[in-house]
């Protein structure tokens, strides 16, 4: 009889193959489910296709980046939302089994809309791990198991329930999903103390390409490594995260000073190059770099805030300032003094007093038509180049640079602890922004004004290679073809999201996922065959 049962779902599986031109795709895959799941009768609820009326407000949900929304951009043939473990493990199997190919969402935070749109191949879906947003906090042992698709806000709040003396050292933007977020690297204000978001990162579990769930001890420690700061869509599907909890104090400081260039915050940024990776673990002061107004009526300026927090009160952060970084004039009214949740909302950009239940939203505010690009600075800039860079800068209207202070625990864990090479000698990190709110009207202009002055950073960026961050993807730097073994392209963004550990990710991926079924525009390739 067993045998009979066998035959009879193999026949199943391949008459629904065989469908697969005159059914549409999305009931061939639902067949396929209802053979695999153990709960087949509530798949057709959580599959979304264009003639659903909630199909487009399922993928616009979380999408973050509007130039990847707009109606010329392909679109996914069909969104699957699992809310269960196994459902994901079924998704897997089937469309491995019937050709679909699949991007995987947690958070849609991605810069080039990688997890919601295919430019490489169709027809293709969106594996939506929304529904998978439990936070299970265990106080006593100082861990976590998160859920993909919680936000890293959610997760925050989730800590901050059970503990007040207890956080976790990840992203600044409060609706980046856990699941992506972490397997770029997850930097955040706590990164000088305690690393990212991946240092401490102590367990997963994953569903790999045969469709098997996979934790730490299963998968073998090259994989555990690679899945830590690899970037998201090549490896498997994360369902969840164990997390090493850290300790803060009771009480941390904020403070936000605002220079203009009139103030003298050109001599200001020159010395925080200095003083931001050299000064006290606990403290990370970050730039925001904007346009202004200048003193002048329709003159442009440049304004440098510093934006930061202390783990600990004002008084000691008043005397770590300045005996390290007078420069900047803090005084004691500039420094707000809040719990550690408090200042998660402060640094992500909240008004002051707002309640720290808005974590649980989970979905962004806002969205933006925006490009960005990366840049790790080894050296510090010359007070006379950043006048050259201001001009650039400020032929722009829609500019935006955000430079992130390094130093600290960042130089103390190797290169190779983790994909995630932006290690010792890195003095901070610059993300360039562009954004604008007219479409594809001005988006060349944008664009280009984006690329030139890339191009002119390169004299003060880290070279051979030009180091990027693999969690601000930038397809301007190489994209893989459908399904390409082309190593010239894979190298020419591969070495620069991880330098030499891209060598040993090709490995992994050639050995956990030889027929490259986890995919994307800059996936690890596998090693090619033969």
């Amino acid at each position: 009889m067993q045998s009979l049962m066998s035959l009879l779902a193999c026949f199943v599986v391949l008459l629904s193959v065989s469908l697969t031109t005159s059914v549409p795709i999305q009931e061939t895959f639902n067949h396929c489910l209802t053979l695999h799941s153990r709960i087949p009768h509530q798949f057709p609820s959580s599959i979304y296709t264009s003639s659903n009326g909630s199909y487009t407000s399922i993928l616009e949900s979380t999408a973050q980046n509007l130039r990847y929304l707009l109606p010329s951009v392909p679109k996914p043939d069909f969104i699957f939302t699992p809310f269960h473990d196994s459902q994901v493990q079924s998704a897997v199997v089937c469309a491995k089994q019937l050709g679909i190919h699949m991007r995987v969402r947690s958070g849609g935070h991605d810069y080039e809309g990688l997890s919601y749109v295919s430019q490489i191949e169709k027809p293709f879906m969106i594996l939506d791990l929304v529904k998978l947003r439990a936070v299970n906090v265990d106080i006593a042992h100082n861990t976590a198991w998160i859920q993909s698709g919680a936000t890293i806000g959610e997760v925050y709040y989730r800590i901050s329930q059970k503990s007040a003396l207890h956080g976790f050292p990840a992203g600044l933007c409060t609706t980046l999903g856990v699941g992506g977020h972490i397997t770029g690297g997850a930097y955040g204000s706590m990164m000088r103390k305690y690393g990212l978001g991946v240092d401490n990162a102590i367990d997963a579990k994953i569903v790999d390409a045969n469709g098997g769930i996979l934790d730490r001890a299963a998968m073998g420690e090259d994989l555990f490594w690679a899945i830590r700061g690899g970037g998201g869509g090549s490896f498997g599907v994360i369902l969840w995260w164990k997390i090493k909890l850290v300790p803060v104090p009771q009480t941390v400081t904020v403070f936000t000073v605002t220079k203009s260039l009139e103030q003298g915050a050109n001599k200001l940024l020159y010395r925080w190059q200095q003083v931001a990776p050299n000064i006290d673990d606990e403290l990370f002061i970050r730039v925001l770099i904007q346009p202004g107004n200048g003193s002048v009526p329709g003159h442009k300026t440049v304004t440098t805030s510093y934006n930061a927090l202390f783990l600990g009160g004002a008084d000691k952060l008043l005397q770590v300032m300045k005996k390290s970084f007078p420069e900047l004039g803090l005084t004691r009214k500039d420094c707000l003094e809040t719990s550690w949740i408090k200042s998660v909302l402060y640094i992500a950009g909240y008004p002051n007093g707002t309640p720290p239940e808005v974590l649980l939203q989970g979905k962004p505010s806002s969205k933006a038509y925006f490009k960005a690009k990366s840049d790790f600075v080894r050296e510090v800039i010359p007070e006379t180049s950043l006048n050259a860079i201001w001009k650039k800068f400020l032929q722009d209207d829609g500019p935006l640079m955000i430079w992130n202070p390094y130093g600290g625990m960042m130089s103390r864990i190797v290169e190779s602890a983790t994909p995630f090479p932006h290690r010792k000698g890195t003095l901070y990190k610059i993300q360039y922004v562009t954004g604008w709110i007219d479409g594809e009207k001005s988006m060349a202009q944008h664009m280009n004004w984006i690329r030139k002055f890339y191009n002119y950073m390169a004299l003060h960026a880290s070279k051979y290679p030009r180091e990027t961050y693999v969690n601000y993807r930038d397809l301007d730097i190489g994209m893989n073809q459908k399904n390409s073994r082309d190593f010239s392209k894979a190298c020419s963004w591969g070495y620069r999201y991880f330098k030499d550990n891209f060598n040993r990710l090709v490995k992994v991926k050639t050995k956990v996922d030889p027929s490259n079924f986890f995919r994307h525009e800059q996936s690890i390739p596998p090693l090619p065959i033969g």
